[in-house]
């Protein structure tokens, strides 16, 4: 299917200027996570067990045109082979702590990690067969947006680019033994993903590469690091790949984002803007910026003005998704009715910048971002608390402390 792009992948040019990305890594690291079928170093267990590099060729065909991760399926290996990579290498990394499927069709997952992190992915079916997998880029998020579940987790460490390959991988796995196909991935999952940015872009090259998805239809979202929303440009367009950038905006004065996003009290709404106009610039894309519509909080027709306004200098090149809010047990907001959503997007029209409305998925299965991953790691924090509690009755579990 993709071989031939996927031998490129597997020597992806690193990201340039990573000079400037000291600023803006993460403090804790990925994990070292067990070599999988989709690991990039997969090859180096076929190499140090003398394999020939057509094993790998292989390999690559079974997972990724048949969807076949299993060793002993794959028939032109030999069984002695096939018992020592069945020792050596994984299936998976991550293991499905739990799933929900929504009335319209939207799977979510509960993944655990090699060390015990939980993290998200969810699958979107839509009626004009695209299949969009949401996947995460951290384990929990340290930028403290008020109305994100994820933001109320706080930041646990990154995602190594294995991790958030194997989430779509997996995806497109599945959906090819179905006869179907992965069609579009988003980085809208748990984390921030210009906080572990190298990884982030390795794992999107591999995806456009190894997993046919066109580089199109792999949009990155970021809260606004507008010093790397540059260096993605510039990355983009040293490696030849047009992937989407979405802008997860939600207010267009600094004083509202900044009471909901802090990270707009480092990065205000101008130098922001500035970074998305060379974004547009140097990759001649246009921009999705996202719009959480919280109802009486941003969702009135001065919002839409200040928002049109703010968007005017990128006309032509902006376009704005309004999402219904999700509610958390952390924020108060509600999601804004039908109407003002429509007259929201009346007004933007006036400053000729395009929006439109979202349908809100799986809301029936707390499908936004860390709803899930939230309430199980509280749950598990509470069990360890009940199960300290029993092994010593001196400590009184009203005093446990939530980690």
């Amino acid at each position: 299917m993709h071989l031939l792009l996927h031998a490129a992948v597997a020597a992806v040019v690193r990201p340039a200027a990573r000079a400037r990305m000291h600023a803006t890594r993460s403090r804790v690291r990925a994990c070292q996570s067990p070599v999988t079928v989709y690991s990039q170093s997969l090859d180096e267990v076929l190499e140090r067990l003398q394999q020939k590099p057509y094993r790998m060729k292989q390999i690559r065909q079974w997972v990724y045109e048949c969807g076949v991760t299993d060793f002993q399926e794959m028939t032109n290996l030999p069984k002695a082979l096939q018992a020592k990579l069945l020792q050596e290498v994984a299936t998976s990394s991550m293991e499905v702590a739990t799933e929900q499927e929504s009335r319209d069709g939207t799977r979510k997952r509960l993944l655990r990690l090699h060390d015990g992190q939980l993290i998200e992915s969810v699958l979107m079916p839509y009626s004009d067969n695209r299949r969009t997998a949401c996947i995460s880029s951290q384990v929990g998020c340290a930028m403290g947006c008020t109305f994100c579940a994820t933001g109320q987790m706080g930041f646990k460490r990154d995602l190594s680019a294995d991790e958030i390959f194997e989430q779509a991988a997996v995806f497109s796995s599945e959906l090819t033994r179905q006869g179907e196909r992965l069609s579009n991935v988003v980085f809208m999952g748990m984390g921030e993903p210009f906080r572990n940015y190298d990884n982030v872009f390795e794992a999107a090259s591999r995806i456009v590469g190894t997993l046919g998805v066109g580089a199109r239809h792999v949009t990155i979202s970021t809260v606004g690091v507008a010093p790397v929303v540059r260096q993605f440009a510039d990355d983009c367009v040293a490696n030849n790949l047009q992937l989407g950038l979405a802008i997860s905006l939600h207010a267009a004065s600094d004083a509202a984002r900044g009471a909901i996003m802090p990270v707009n009290r480092r990065h205000d709404l101008h130098e922001l803007m500035e970074a998305c106009l060379y974004y547009t610039t140097v990759t001649g894309r246009r921009i999705s910026f996202e719009w959480a519509l919280i109802a009486g909080e941003n969702d009135g027709e001065e919002q839409a003005r200040e928002l049109g306004q703010l968007l005017r200098p990128l006309k032509g090149r902006a376009h704005v998704n309004l999402i219904p809010l999700n509610p958390t047990r952390g924020f108060p907001g509600q999601p804004t009715g039908v109407a003002a959503a429509r007259s929201f997007v009346d007004m933007l029209a006036h400053f000729g910048v395009p929006g439109t409305v979202r349908v809100r998925r799986g809301i029936d299965i707390d499908a936004g971002c860390g709803q899930l991953a939230d309430e199980a790691s509280k749950v598990e924090v509470e069990r360890k608390a009940e199960r300290k509690a029993a092994a010593d009755p001196t400590e009184d579990p009203a005093h446990a402390v939530y980690e």
